[in-house]
């Protein structure tokens, strides 16, 4: 078997997690948090969805991780995201983090908004 080493673009991919914190590109972070083409910073929960609007144009989805286990997401936080071209996907924060760093490595315009574990 050939083992290939992804390149990641100016993108960081998630290298870890644990209670209450992410570490993206080597550098821990307190969650919940948010991974966008801007950068990494703080996010407010399935309560904040402005914060994400600014990805609009810059991602086609979002991966919603919605902490340890999924949590279906608010309707009124996906019908924000989908009216700005923004397709979500939820599902529990850890398979959120594996899809998110996969789709990164395959050059794909993808985001991440993190619960904590």
């Amino acid at each position: 078997m050939r083992i290939t080493e992804i390149a990641y673009t100016e993108a960081l991919p998630v290298d870890g997690y644990g209670p209450g914190f992410f570490r993206v590109g080597g550098e821990a972070h307190d969650a919940p948090l948010a991974i966008l083409p801007s950068g990494i910073a703080a996010w407010g929960g399935l309560d904040d969805c402005d914060s994400l609007l600014g990805a609009a144009g810059q991602i086609d989805v979002l991966l919603v991780g919605t902490g340890p286990e999924l949590v279906r997401l608010p309707e009124e936080f996906g019908d924000r995201l989908a009216a700005a071209g923004i397709g979500a996907e939820a599902m529990a924060s850890p398979q959120a983090c594996r899809t998110y760093n996969i789709l990164l490595g395959e050059g794909r315009r993808v985001g991440l908004a993190l619960l904590p574990v």
